[in-house]
């Protein structure tokens, strides 16, 4: 585990900024939101998000909480979850809200998104299988969405159900009636928004074509804005 006894060295630092991205400067404020958080102590604990008073009306923070806890958020070919994390596992899972910088190129950018997309997989991809089950997937469309207000909840399992046949058909084709859609694997994840892209502003979608894209859309979007609140609700 990844723990540093007091404020990180000046090589801890160059290290901890080339992993994350972030500034020495924010690396220090980060530290100490890390300090105040765990009350002094050199690991965080699920209990220590749980007294973060600005998460508790966010309809994902049991999601983003055990994100933190979430092995492949912060190593790479691990999985399974831990019981605490020291200030790199922090920084690190910390810095998947990041935002590009204006200096990064087009091929980093790209990057970029596709590691924020992963660790927006990995939250909802709950039992660490590598795949989003439909009552995954429905739990967290019907969180987001009617929780916020935006739909009635059955609208939202609507939603869910009709966009998980969807990615089906997208990602293998024909079923069967008799056929089971085991769930969305990451690769199918990325087909789905890439598809939602070509269709966008096409005069030949249909009208229901038309309506997934807006609400498929509206799903990130309320996502990634909860994203942004749960790191401003964390840095307090």
């Amino acid at each position: 585990m990844g723990t540093l006894q007091s404020s990180p060295a000046p090589t801890e630092y160059c290290d901890l900024s080339e992993k994350t991205g972030f500034s020495f400067e924010q690396i220090a404020v980060l530290h100490k939101r890390f300090k105040q958080l765990s009350h002094d102590e050199e690991v965080l604990r699920r209990d220590h998000f749980s007294e973060i008073p600005d998460l508790a009306s966010n309809p994902i923070r049991a999601e983003i909480i055990e994100a933190f806890f979430d092995q492949r958020n912060f190593s790479k070919n691990a999985k399974g979850k831990v019981e605490e994390i020291g200030f790199e596992e922090f920084l690190v899972v910390m810095s998947h809200f990041r935002p590009p910088s204006q200096h990064m190129t087009n091929e980093q950018r790209e990057n970029v998104r596709k590691e924020k997309l992963r660790f927006l997989f990995n939250m909802h991809d709950t039992d660490n299988d590598g795949t989003i089950t439909l009552e995954e997937y429905r739990h967290v469309v019907e969180e987001l969405l009617s929780r916020s207000g935006a739909l009635e909840k059955e609208t939202a399992k609507s939603i869910a159900d009709a966009a998980m046949l969807e990615v089906a058909s997208i990602s293998v084709g024909h079923m069967e009636p008799d056929e089971f859609y085991e769930g969305i694997t990451f690769d199918h994840f990325l087909k789905r928004l890439r598809r939602c892209t070509e269709l966008m502003g096409n005069p030949g979608a249909t009208p229901e074509t038309a309506e997934h894209i807006r609400l498929w859309q509206k799903f990130i979007h309320q996502q990634d804005n909860y994203t942004k609140y749960t790191t401003r609700a964390i840095m307090g």
